[in-house]
């Protein structure tokens, strides 16, 4: 009778599933730029990168389409930039925070690493961050000086 319930307690237990982190969230070792990997409902990756200090000023006429991004706010002004999968990189403002500190602050991810959400990947280097599409090959790159939309 023992055999035959551990037997069925054995059969009913699942094994645990790893499933891929639905959001990632970082800030390089400067401090300087924070950005957020995510998904759409639908599934496709996005990514939005921001610099908290820099010396360039955002474009007005590129700015990102409303519903590019989930809490993206499709107005000018926006230097937030944004890169959606199987769209073309663009700026607008996210409705979100990643310059925290203490326990909510985001993980610092150091020079020479990535970070990947579906076919959206981020890169971290001294110059800044770059952050391409693999599907599309359409980029973003960020740094306090410079910015660059291909």
């Amino acid at each position: 009778m023992f055999a035959t319930a551990a037997a069925v307690v054995t059969g009913v237990a699942s094994p645990t599933v790893h499933a891929e982190a639905s959001r990632i969230q970082f800030l390089t070792p400067s401090g300087n730029i924070g950005c957020q990997l995510d998904r759409t409902p639908e599934g496709s990756s996005f990514a939005w990168c921001k610099a908290n200090e820099h010396s360039w000023v955002a474009p007005q006429s590129s700015v990102c389409p409303r519903g590019n991004l989930p809490g993206a706010i499709g107005e000018p002004g926006g230097e937030d930039v944004q890169l959606a999968e199987g769209q073309a990189p663009c700026f607008g403002f996210v409705m979100s925070q990643l310059f925290f500190s203490g326990q909510y602050a985001p993980p610092i991810v150091a020079y020479g690493e990535r970070r990947s959400m579906g076919a959206i990947t981020c890169s971290v280097e001294p110059a800044g961050v770059t952050c391409t599409d693999g599907t599309t090959g359409k980029f973003f790159r960020l740094s306090r000086d410079s910015y660059l939309l291909g």
